[in-house]
């Protein structure tokens, strides 16, 4: 019982963390769980379980969402996503590992410093077909998202609206694509359904506190979301 137990727990605070920065779900839960299971078990749980949230928060956020960002974005993660599935599916576990702490931490020091990146067509392009190949490799497809959106300039509801929206759209080809390459099996459908009540759990409870956050405090969010994730990471490495 204790493996359910904890995959409860996990994505009960991805969802949370997710509700309330936008972004969080797969940051926390992929770490988390590759702690408990195999990184790539831990990549296609969280992918199962995040569908409907993303799904759902696209479609209630919609009003708020840039969907011609969001359009460009799913259409170049398209191109990334085979790539993706090969590293998944050849990779070993510290590469995958290493693989989500470099991402997570270089994300904290894009959005730390206030660097702008390019979010011109190209520039969406590129972050997009990077967000392709996280969401089969690591499911840690976040990171990039936040950078662009941060350049942007959006506003917590405008950041999480639009992050739906392109996570809705990546979940499915990730779902698809871990179909069609067999990493779909019986003991991840049975872990994914007994954490799956947890994820409203978890997003209504964080919807209640970003009702409440100001834009100051959303950022401080992001940032801690970020470097825990990350440090969660490094620990497994260095286990």
């Amino acid at each position: 019982m204790t493996l359910p137990l904890a995959a409860f727990g996990i994505v009960l605070l991805g969802a949370f963390a997710q509700a309330v920065s936008g972004f969080g779900y797969a940051l926390v839960t992929v770490p988390l769980l590759a702690a408990a299971i195999d990184p790539r078990s831990a990549v296609v749980v969280s992918a199962l379980t995040s569908i409907g949230l993303t799904l759902t928060a696209a479609v209630r956020e919609r009003a708020h969402a840039r969907w011609r960002v969001a359009v460009i974005l799913n259409a170049a993660a398209l191109l990334g996503l085979p790539v993706g599935l090969l590293v998944l599916a050849r990779a070993p576990e510290r590469a995958l590992s290493a693989i989500i702490a470099v991402v997570v931490l270089g994300c904290v020091a894009l959005v730390w410093s206030g660097v702008r990146i390019r979010t011109g067509p190209v520039g969406l392009g590129a972050v997009g077909v990077l967000v392709g190949v996280l969401t089969a490799a690591t499911g840690t497809n976040g990171p990039p998202l936040v950078a662009a959106f941060h350049s942007l300039g959006y506003e917590p509801r405008v950041f999480r609206a639009t992050v739906a929206a392109t996570f809705a759209g990546t979940g499915l080809m990730g779902l698809a694509g871990f179909l069609v390459a067999g990493q779909v099996h019986a003991d991840v459908l049975r872990l994914s359904l007994v954490a799956l009540p947890a994820v409203p759990l978890g997003w209504w409870l964080g919807n209640r506190v970003f009702h409440r956050i100001d834009p100051r405090v959303f950022r401080r969010i992001v940032l801690v979301g970020l470097l825990g994730s990350a440090g969660t990471a490094l620990a497994r490495l260095a286990g």
